[in-house]
């Protein structure tokens, strides 16, 4: 996006196509997305990279700190020895502050090599970071590499020195965060490992900066403090970033725990609260992101005491997962992890539960949509697979165990029942790869979740709103939905009939080797069996009331109406009436043949002994597999 692989990227907050980026010497780009133009717009674009601090205008680390304001008309901030401002998106600047570790007059011979005393003494310090007010441009503070904090409460006009008076010479003020919640409080991490020494260091201020506490009980000994961040949302939820991963504090940073979960053990070098969830960078091991923060922000002893707790759930998004007809990505391709789409469950178990957990998915008139168990049978429904097993990935599973735990619903309604079941081709290696059709999205609205745990219920409400970055046409949405139903109950209708031939078929099969000497048995068999071939011999559009082709071309229809909010076209409707129609002729003919061949073979059955040709129960047809398979070599 225009800038260099190791600074900053910040989004503009009006335009989210602009994005500004900061590099080596001093260099900020602001990269328009709409067509990849890139324009230098650096305060001074003249490079100061591998200078002397001594030979050139503004001096800048190895990082060049850039800063953009949440608060209109949402100024631009570039730091070197002095910080710069923009109201014009870069197009013209100010200098707003002095030289934030300035030369002692009294210093001489700074152009030689100097030991970290006398680098100071030459004013070889610069900006390192930069904390913005999220609720006034007047509000900034500064800290520096050479361990120093400043900050301003008149945009710029007075500045105080406001460094914790334990802070070490030049120990990095790496991270400044200014609290969302409460005016005066600010968070500073501090990282002095250039001069070997690695103990956590962080400090916060609830007065702008007259006094400061230090606040780094739990967290590691020997391991230095990147990044700290407040929450937006708690009051004293904090996020710290360190050279072995992330820790939390409840407690505004009274004690740290380990937030560790599945990160790699790499140096976390900043941290970003943004909506409902964390986002950490780190030193060589990607971008990652905790998605929810809701079971942070709401836990509490309270929480704890409790035998079982179900999270409030965050505003859902209603999005679509991965519908990409190509080859997916081999596992030796580089690629990230979407966000789980769907409604995130959170909850709280105490100790194992005497028997299952359960959750119920209600829409706001309270009828039941899904319903999941940690008794669930997870295998996956049997399809044809073309793939190798660990394409199938791990379905999600309710847990009855202590701890914390999590559960993704989908947002789809219940998967439709057929015989035609297939695996999309939209696949991502490690995740489990979709069965379809697998139900339609739920629409926008309210739900109801309801947590059942050792006979009791614990209940929450939960809003799913449409994808903000497309309009969503209530009326044909209301088309779709109303066209999927017909479609799933000509499925329903489809697999029942088509269930009780393929067991009739199975029975008559077996009764092969007891024809030869019973003719009668024989002649009630023959007849039955060439009657039913209309239902399942042949194949293709010829077989015009084959209900194994009927089901096949449901079933596709199904999964195209669940790829779309749109109304269906005029070809999809024409295609349902098309195969509704041959059903309604292949459910006519099953129908006579029940009730002409059947009590005739049974009679014969009887005569001779034998057991009788009994249909199936809906509950008894099982979902048979689509074809065989062997592992891929």
């Amino acid at each position: 996006v225009g800038a260099d692989e190791r600074d900053y990227e910040i989004p503009d907050p009006r335009d989210p196509d602009i994005v500004y980026g900061s590099g080596l010497g001093g260099r900020l780009s602001r990269w328009n997305a709409r067509n990849g133009e890139v324009q230098n717009i650096s305060p001074w674009p003249v490079s100061s990279y591998a200078e002397r601090p001594t030979s050139v205008k503004y001096r800048y680390t190895w990082i060049t700190p850039i800063a953009v304001s949440s608060v209109a008309p949402y100024p631009l901030y570039q730091g070197a020895q002095v910080l710069f401002r923009s109201f014009d998106q870069g197009a013209t600047w100010k200098t707003i502050s002095p030289d934030v570790a300035p030369r002692d007059p009294a210093r001489s011979g700074c152009e030689a090599d100097q030991d970290p005393a006398g680098a100071r003494a030459c004013g070889y310090g610069v900006i390192f970071s930069i904390g913005l007010s999220p609720r006034s441009n007047d509000e900034i503070w500064l800290g520096t590499d050479d361990g120093r904090v400043h900050l301003t409460r008149d945009g710029g006009g007075q500045w105080q020195d406001v460094t914790p008076p334990d802070l070490p010479a030049w120990a990095k003020v790496s991270t400044l965060d200014v609290s969302p919640l409460d005016p005066g409080t600010a968070y500073i991490a501090v990282d002095d490992h250039r001069a070997d020494d690695f103990r956590p260091m962080a400090w916060r201020t609830h007065d702008y900066g007259k006094t400061w506490t230090a606040i780094t009980t739990g967290l590691p000994a020997g391991h230095f403090v990147s990044a700290l961040r407040a929450d937006t949302v708690k009051r004293g939820l904090l996020y710290a970033g360190t050279d072995q991963g992330v820790w939390v504090s409840f407690d505004d940073g009274g004690q740290w725990q380990s937030l560790q979960r599945n990160l790699p053990n790499a140096i976390a070098t900043d941290l970003l609260v943004h909506g409902d969830d964390l986002i950490v960078a780190t030193q060589g091991r990607s971008i990652w992101v905790l998605d929810q923060l809701a079971p942070l922000r709401q836990l509490d002893a309270a929480v704890l005491a409790k035998p079982v707790h179900l999270f409030q759930p965050g505003t859902v998004i209603r999005v679509r997962g991965n519908q990409n007809k190509d080859t997916p990505l081999p596992r030796e391709e580089p690629s990230g992890r979407n966000p789980a789409d769907g409604a995130v469950f959170d909850y709280w178990l105490a100790r194992d539960t005497r028997g299952p957990v359960t959750l119920s998915i209600l829409d706001a008139s309270g009828a039941l949509l899904r319903r999941f168990s940690s008794d669930d049978d997870t295998r996956s429904v049997p399809s044809e697979r073309y793939f190798e097993e660990r394409w199938l990935g791990t379905p999600a599973k309710l847990s009855n165990k202590s701890g914390a735990h999590r559960f993704v619903w989908n947002l789809r309604s219940a998967r439709p029942v057929t015989g035609n079941y297939d695996f999309s081709i939209a696949a991502i290696d490690g995740e489990q790869t979709a069965l379809l059709p697998h139900g339609m999205l739920v629409a926008p609205g309210t739900y109801h979740a309801v947590l059942t745990a050792n006979g009791k219920e614990y209940r929450s409400d939960f809003n799913v709103v449409a994808d903000p970055r497309l309009p969503l046409d209530g009326q044909a949405l209301t088309a779709a939905m109303a066209m999927s139903k017909a479609v799933t109950e000509a499925m329903e209708r489809q697999f029942m009939t088509s269930g009780e031939v393929q067991s009739v078929r199975t029975e008559l099969k077996a009764l092969a080797d007891k024809l030869i000497h019973n003719a009668a048995l024989a002649d009630a068999s023959g007849t039955m069996s060439a009657r039913m071939a209309v239902l399942d011999q042949g194949s293709g559009e010829q077989a015009t009331l084959n209900l194994s082709f009927i089901g096949s071309q449901l079933s596709s229809l199904q999964t195209d109406l669940e790829g779309s909010d749109r109304a269906p076209t005029q070809p999809q409707r024409d295609v349902y009436a098309d195969y509704s129609s041959r059903l309604e002729r292949a459910q006519a003919a099953w129908t006579v043949i029940k009730a002409e061949d059947l009590p005739r073979l049974n009679a014969a059955l009887k005569s001779a002994g034998l057991t009788v040709v009994k249909l199936p129960t809906r509950a008894e047809i099982p979902v048979t597999d689509a074809g065989a398979f062997r592992e891929m070599p």
